[in-house]
């Protein structure tokens, strides 16, 4: 008895390794892992008969807003798309190298690509980098097997749900999904939830913003709506528009050559993140 009370897991918060990581900071010099950003919303949903996908438009660097207008719903196949939360370049490199595979092995067998097959790719590919490869991903499509949704996160873990959302505005497009999601929608009622729960982390996330892109996916064909919702449209255009009545005037040129730069600073800044 006395051997299983001392063994007994502690609850609440452990101190115990306090001691141990303040030694690697300070005499080693070790940093501890950062946590994971993802300024996104992105969701999936099936429906009637097929996959709705949704993603939000705004790709950021820190606190500055780097693109208003930027794509996140990525083409895997001609009946597989797939969101990306996380760091941009992530996000396009990995899908863009599942996308080359699964056409090559398209080319090979001559049959349809299979949404379990680019899952298998994108989780193998995720977890051999343990989780610094900053891609949080929602897949969706509709093979011989049916309609598939499933979300990826960044250390190669998977889920097959009805409803999936990932990044910063997950919480609230869940909250929508949780709240009005049921089996057996149409395609404009899936269209609409899921417009309704991208707007929810746009309003209700910083990492969120601008539009709303939607693609749908069905048997044997694939729709993709650019900017369906633009639910921040700009408040305040000059009515004498961006024309100039002449060119601008060059003033003086001076060329330095760079052998006689004597110091060069490199400017290091934060990860476009999607």
């Amino acid at each position: 008895m006395v051997s299983e009370a001392m063994d007994a897991p502690k609850l609440g918060f452990s101190f115990d390794l306090y001691t141990r990581n303040e030694m690697l900071m300070t005499k080693k010099g070790l940093k501890p892992p950062g946590y994971l950003k993802t300024g996104t919303t992105i969701v999936g949903l099936i429906f009637k008969n097929g996959v709705i996908l949704g993603a939000d438009t705004r790709a950021t660097a820190g606190s500055i807003v780097a693109d208003k207008n930027c794509e996140k719903i990525h083409d895997m196949a001609p009946n597989i798309s797939c969101c990306g939360a996380g760091t941009a370049a992530d996000t396009e490199a990995v899908t863009d190298n599942i996308n080359s595979q699964l056409k090559l092995h398209r080319y090979h067998t001559g049959r349809e690509s299979r949404v379990v097959t680019a899952l298998t790719l994108l989780k193998t590919h995720l977890f051999r980098y343990q989780g610094h490869v900053s891609a949080a991903l929602v897949l969706g499509g509709v093979d011989v097997t049916g309609p598939h949704l499933y979300t990826i996160y960044p250390h190669g873990s998977t889920d097959s749900l009805p409803f999936a959302t990932m990044g910063s505005g997950s919480l609230a497009a869940m909250a929508v999904f949780e709240s009005e999601f049921r089996e057996g929608l149409t395609r404009e009622e899936g269209i609409n939830l899921v417009t309704k729960a991208i707007c929810s982390g746009i309003f209700n996330d910083l990492g969120s913003g601008s539009n709303v892109d939607v693609c749908v996916i069905e048997k044997g064909k694939k729709e993709y709506l650019r900017n369906h919702l633009t639910p921040n449209p700009r408040t305040y255009i000059s009515s004498n528009g961006y024309s100039f009545s002449k060119k601008t005037e060059v003033l003086h040129t001076k060329v330095t050559p760079l052998k006689e730069l004597v110091n060069v600073v490199e400017v290091v800044g934060d990860a476009m993140e999607e």
